[in-house]
């Protein structure tokens, strides 16, 4: 049975080992983020050894790595980066954590109840009154938003009076893409672009080339060539190269993942050989997700 002391050690090595890429830990670092004398770390390192929880890496460069054991023993996952479940704090990720677990406490009603995450790194900069949002989750794309109201740092948990839970849809981009897609050729001129969108209430299209998406004509793309004087160029010469090009079946909770990262409110589907298939849009997204555009993971 470990103390409170060694789980604290154990919980704060996991937490810095997750945004270390695979480094070993110091034990002073260890010290540091506790508050607490190195001499107390190593003394109680040793017997976290010999119980098989965390291992030493000898050298300049050494220190201490957790080992499967010390995710068992506080009952957390070990999981791959694709797994990871992100936390949003007032729309932005917080990067080197994720969740572990979470687990309902009380349900008083559908919609409202309290949460435990149990959370995989540092939660310092979460505190109570944040507004968090979490997912979604890898299995059944799970995503909660909700307010915390309580913080164990000894076991690195938040308690979260949730407002919104959703589970994601698992449809990919090919279930909801629009097919009969407006597109431009390389040759298109501006003013015969610009009469497409308007006509089209569109923001943006594909540019065709030979059968192929090779980029995106947008209404920034319009407004930037009136506002530079170039009226005279031609679609391709234009246009953005910045579209992203995603396979149909990628699922929907990817895709959203990708909007974010990515800063693009649109996303082209096309086969292997780059022939357009559909489009893909933000809105396209929030409709799907029922009452889930409030959470960051669209907002981009």
């Amino acid at each position: 049975m470990l103390t409170s002391v060694q789980k604290e050690i154990l919980q704060t090595l996991i937490n810095l080992y997750q945004s270390s890429d695979g480094k070993s830990i110091k034990g002073e670092d260890i010290a540091e983020v506790m508050g607490r004398n190195p001499g107390t770390i190593r003394n109680q390192m040793q017997s976290l050894r010999s119980l098989g929880l965390v291992k030493g890496v000898p050298g300049p460069r050494g220190g201490y790595k957790p080992t499967i054991e010390a995710y068992h023993s506080l009952n957390i996952s070990v999981s791959d980066d694709d797994s990871k479940v992100p936390i949003y704090k007032n729309g932005k990720r917080i990067e080197d954590i994720s969740v572990a677990r979470i687990e309902f406490t009380s349900v008083p009603q559908p919609g409202e109840c309290e949460a435990a995450i149990k959370v995989l790194g540092s939660i310092k900069d979460l505190n109570l009154g944040d507004t968090v949002s979490i997912g979604p989750t890898p299995v059944n794309n799970l995503g909660i938003m909700g307010t915390i109201v309580g913080r164990d740092d000894m076991d690195n948990i938040l308690l979260v009076d949730t407002k919104t839970i959703r589970s994601i849809p698992k449809q990919s981009v090919g279930d909801i893409a629009s097919r009969d897609v407006i597109s431009f050729s390389m040759d298109c001129s501006v003013k015969d672009a610009s009469k497409k969108l308007a006509e089209n209430d569109i923001d943006g299209a594909p540019v065709i080339k030979d059968g192929k998406v090779v980029g995106v004509f947008t209404l920034t793309d319009l407004v930037r060539a009136i506002a530079e004087d170039k009226e005279n160029l031609t679609v391709g010469e234009l246009m953005s190269t910045n579209v992203v090009i995603v396979n149909e079946d990628l699922k929907i909770a990817n895709a959203i993942e990708v909007m974010l990262k990515k800063s693009i409110s649109r996303l082209i589907v096309a086969d292997h050989n780059q022939a357009l298939l559909g489009i893909v849009t933000r809105t396209d997204l929030i409709n799907t997700i029922t009452n889930l555009d409030q959470f960051p993971i669209i907002t981009n």
